[in-house]
């Protein structure tokens, strides 16, 4: 097994782990900034809870149209245009006079550019660590989400001290100066690689690919444990600002710390035998904790049940490995793309159903209501997973169409 320092002495990890950290603190303090912002303005949890998420909505359209890219671009230019595109974005949101409907234009747009950005950065980091063998994507990619976690945790700290002590607009030029170090780290850091698929980007092609990495019922499966159950529970995490709005930085920070608690466990401590049992426990642990959420507990309580819940969120380092087991090379970058594009989709999708329900309800109800969801579609997903036969072709085979008898059915969720 690889460890975390021979990562680091790996070319070319630490500037796309260095650009990758500093693109969640600016994401971490101006998804705050922003929430914050239109809570304030318009007192609607629904209208908070989409800022905040609302880019998430955008991905299912650039996975439709614009996922080829993914494999088909050049990585350190695509990865540096992302940032860029981002910081010219919230720089646009920290305009004071901007209205929200065409704040919620700006978000869009960013969800588009962001479904590139991450196929980009997974198959990059695929690419990276794929020449030493064994489980070096899952220890990388266990790296990165310490790092967000971390991040996240810093990020929410700091941007609840900054808006007590500034206004949102100006979080959310600090966001977009953050978002620009991180372009500069990627265009500074990275080495000009080709792209890893030939052909140029197209809808036709983004359409093709999609189909066909959807079309194998293990990996559909999988998808759709990556998606919805962790979806569903973001959805609950969109309501910390109308659910506590003075300690909303509070709860998210505990739940970055409970995502790194898991992602640590999962990526560096269990055992291969051990780990590839997990996903479905974990998705269990994620939604179980929000359903105390009816009792509406005190802040200090809600903490502990968050953080507890984000431990859950180390399922999705176990799919992903399984969804890299059953993905041919030179679709990575297209398939984990996918993944994290219908993630945030689900994610956004989620966060607006968790509004309206708060609208309707309260805020504690609709956190209640939605873990309730999960934790029905999982064990749904698992009992799919253990009816799928066992398959014993190759990866590569298998993502072209040559369909033989399928994989392991317990890790399918």
């Amino acid at each position: 097994m690889r460890s975390y320092q021979d990562l680091f002495r790996t070319p070319e990890f630490t500037p796309l782990f260095l650009a990758a950290a500093a693109q969640t603190v600016a994401q971490t303090v101006s998804g705050l900034a922003l929430g914050t912002l239109v809570f304030r303005s318009t007192g609607s949890p629904l209208l908070s809870a989409v800022s905040m998420f609302g880019p998430s909505l955008a991905q299912v359209l650039g996975a439709t149209f614009f996922l080829s890219g993914a494999d088909r671009l050049p990585p350190r230019r695509t990865l540096a245009c992302v940032s860029l595109a981002f910081a010219a974005g919230t720089a646009l949101l920290a305009l004071p006079a901007l209205p929200v409907w065409a704040l919620f234009a700006v978000v869009l747009a960013q969800g588009l550019v962001a479904s590139l950005g991450g196929g980009v950065r997974w198959g990059l980091l695929n690419e990276i660590l794929s020449h030493g063998g064994g489980d070096g994507y899952l220890l990388g990619r266990s790296v990165f989400n310490m790092m967000s976690g971390l991040m996240q945790i810093t990020g929410f700290a700091a941007g609840g001290l900054l808006l007590a002590a500034l206004s949102p607009h100006t979080c959310l030029l600090l966001a977009a100066a953050l978002y620009a170090t991180a372009a500069a780290a990627a265009r500074l850091g990275l080495t000009p690689r080709p792209p890893r698929a030939t052909g140029r980007p197209s809808v036709s092609t983004t359409w093709r690919t999609n189909a066909l990495l959807f079309s194998d019922r293990p990996r559909r499966l999988t998808y759709l444990g990556l998606w919805l159950p962790n979806g569903l529970v973001v959805g609950c995490e969109s309501l910390y600002v109308s659910y506590a709005p003075a300690a909303a930085g509070t709860l998210f920070a505990c739940g970055a710390l409970g995502m790194l608690a898991g992602d640590v466990t999962v990526g560096r401590l269990l055992p291969p035998a051990v780990r590839r049992h997990m996903a479905t426990p974990l998705l269990l642990l994620l939604a179980a904790p929000y359903l105390l959420f009816a009792l509406h507990p005190p802040v200090w309580l809600a903490a502990c049940l968050v953080t507890a819940a984000s431990a859950g969120f180390g399922a999705s380092l176990v799919q992903q490995e399984r969804l890299m087991t059953l993905t041919p090379p030179d679709l990575s970058g297209h398939a984990l793309g996918l993944h994290s594009a219908g993630m945030l989709t689900m994610q956004g999708a989620a966060a607006a159903l968790a509004g309206t329900i708060a609208q309707l309800t309260t805020p504690a109800w609709s956190m209640t209501t939605m873990a309730t969801i999960s934790t029905a579609v999982t064990l749904t997903l698992a009992a799919a997973g253990r009816r799928t036969p066992s398959r014993t072709t190759e990866p590569a085979q298998r993502a072209r169409g040559d369909h033989g008898s399928d994989l392991e059915p317990d890790t399918a969720v």
